[in-house]
């Protein structure tokens, strides 16, 4: 895979736990899970910015591109 989810990686962090950020952007845990694994074919750009908000941080630090 050539874009990597370092979304736990940012959880960790910020000290926040996967079924708090859940709750506070609106999604459910297994989407949630679902995207922390990499295995997500999309994202919308509305749930990237809830993520970044909730995260104090730049989509930049959760997703991350790398040659096969």
């Amino acid at each position: 895979m050539a874009i990597r989810v370092n979304l736990d990686v940012m959880l960790a962090k910020r000290k926040m736990k996967s079924k708090e950020l859940a709750k506070n952007i609106s999604i459910t845990t297994a989407n949630l899970s679902i995207l922390k694994s990499g295995k997500a074919k999309a994202i919308r750009f509305s749930t990237l910015e809830a993520i970044c908000k909730a995260l104090d941080c730049q989509p930049s630090d959760i997703l991350e591109y790398e040659e096969d």
